[in-house]
């Protein structure tokens, strides 16, 4: 089977899996930690050199202050929890920003956890604008693009896997996903099954990688 390198995971619909079962929006984002932990083991156990985690986004910090308090706890979980398990953790996005919770600010640098290995990444008050904004000053259009990112310690992602039905990037490093293969799952981010990942595997090896070649 010919494997993706670089998976992207957008973790969508923790909101709409909350209130379906009566509960405030803000209650679905702890519930999506664990469902995080167990689809880095399943890359660990596929062989996945690195994954991309979609956090929190800038414009996501505009919703109310309860939702807000509650994805960034779930992030600082969700980091926290990876960071027990064998991986090359970097957490990336606007570290400036008062929205950036300060607990993360010491894995903003490349750490080596466990044994390693895998490397992983976790956006977190990330913002498309935020990670381009230094092309603005370049002067020699012949550079690579990859060297102005703030994000350039990422490299190209081969597939895109969002749950929760739509079919958007939301922002998700626009440069690095320039040519991923994008894969919807119609089942909400908590209700994640390991046989969603299984089957987004399956499904890229039958695509027709070309790179625009």
């Amino acid at each position: 089977m010919r494997k993706p390198k670089h998976i992207g995971i957008i973790p969508a619909g923790n909101r709409r899996w909350a209130l379906a079962r009566g509960m405030g929006k803000e209650c679905g984002y702890m519930a999506g930690t664990e469902p995080g932990l167990a689809l880095f083991k399943l890359c660990q156990k596929a062989g996945i050199k690195e994954v991309t985690y979609y956090g929190f986004t800038v414009d996501n910090t505009k919703r109310p202050a309860r939702q807000r308090q509650a994805f960034t706890e779930a992030c600082i979980h969700a980091v926290k929890l990876l960071a027990a398990e064998d991986a090359d953790l970097l957490v990336t996005g606007n570290y400036d920003s008062p929205m950036f919770p300060q607990e993360l600010l010491p894995y903003t640098t490349r750490q080596t956890f466990g044994k390693g290995g895998i490397k992983v990444n976790f956006l977190v008050n990330y913002g498309w604008e935020w990670d381009l904004s230094a092309l603005k000053k370049v002067q020699d259009r012949k550079r690579n693009v990859m060297d102005y990112i703030k994000s350039k310690d990422i490299s190209r992602v081969d597939l895109i896997i969002r749950w929760g039905g739509r079919r958007r990037l939301s922002g998700f490093l626009p440069v690095q996903s320039i040519y991923a293969d994008f894969y919807i799952i119609d089942d909400l981010w908590p209700d994640f099954k390991p046989e969603h990942f299984w089957q987004a595997l399956e499904w890229y090896d039958q695509q027709d990688v070309t790179l625009g070649g």
